[in-house]
């Protein structure tokens, strides 16, 4: 028998001195409500968050969010695997980010399928990009772990469409890279980036880190950093520029070590904090001011 998935929240970590700010998480797959889980991160530090919309349904909720809650910025934008799903007219659950292990999906409303609906969909994300609380487009960008070859050209036809919706609306990119860093560099190339782009739960090594930074995009490191065969990622945050590197739970999944399977949320970004801190060598204090400098410059706040 396999063992039962540990729902227990981890314990509350000892808080920060210097407040930081979660740059992507995903409140509405999280048990409770918004004001309590924003009361518990700011506990310990974590004073500003960035809710991230995966869909229509789930965008909306992140405008709405944000324009309640002072402290919350919202990212909106079709995720890479809803774009197939909707120009195949497929129903189905917002595909769940890198690492996912837990937490409620979201069941997806059925489209009618084809390229209309695709841009049908992207008319609303600019809608609602074009809102001043809406700080970002994203989490966009290509998948090829979850998303098979047939939705490869769904995928880069609605990324090179969130890129345009970014630049023209002068918000912040957001990015989501799994199992295809060249392509997503390659179109980030072709079609030019916006002024500011962050790779959100950055999955590279270092070699693809100096690229990053050649290029100025922020790099988003997760829970998963923490992780016994993360060294590649350790390794690219030891070389990352200080001033480009953010932090963010993507809750609730990539809950960090010794915490791994349990739910995540952004009141546990201390523990990710300090594990970042001992791989650069400084004190957790200079980490996270960095952080909180580089999240605020990162999306305009």
């Amino acid at each position: 028998m396999s063992a039962k998935p540990n729902d227990t929240p981890p314990p509350t970590p000892a808080p920060l001195q210097v407040p930081v700010a979660d740059s992507h998480t995903h409140l509405d797959m999280q048990s409770g409500t918004v004001a309590e889980a924003l009361e518990k991160a700011a506990s310990v530090g974590v004073e500003t968050v960035v809710q991230v919309g995966c869909d229509i349904k789930g965008s909306r909720w992140a405008a709405e969010t944000a324009a309640a809650y002072e402290n919350v910025h919202a990212a909106v934008a079709l995720h890479p695997n809803e774009a197939p799903r909707i120009v195949h007219g497929e129903p189905g659950s917002t595909s769940q980010p890198p690492g996912a292990g837990g937490g409620r999906s979201r069941r997806g409303t059925r489209e009618g399928g084809g390229d209309a609906a695709l841009d049908e969909a992207l008319a609303e994300i600019d809608r609602l990009a074009a809102l001043d609380h809406v700080r970002a487009v994203g989490e966009t960008g290509l998948d090829h772990f979850r998303t098979g070859p047939e939705g490869i050209a769904a995928q880069e036809r609605s990324f090179r469409a969130h890129i345009e919706i970014a630049k023209r609306r002068g918000k912040t990119l957001v990015i989501h890279d799994r199992d295809a860093h060249a392509d997503v560099l390659r179109i980030l190339a072709e079609e030019g980036a916006p002024e500011r782009t962050v790779f959100h739960c950055y999955s590279g090594d270092e070699d693809m880190a100096r690229t990053c930074a050649e290029a100025g995009y922020f790099m988003s490191f997760a829970g998963n950093v923490t992780f016994k065969n993360a060294q590649p990622l350790r390794d690219a945050l030891a070389v990352a520029p200080l001033e480009l590197v953010l932090v963010e739970t993507d809750a609730p999944f990539l809950t960090p070590a010794p915490y791994r399977g349990r739910p995540n949320a952004p009141y546990l970004i201390p523990v990710t904090v300090r594990a970042m801190a001992a791989v650069r060598g400084i004190d957790e204090d200079a980490m996270a001011a960095a952080i909180a400098t580089n999240t605020a410059r990162a999306f305009g706040y």
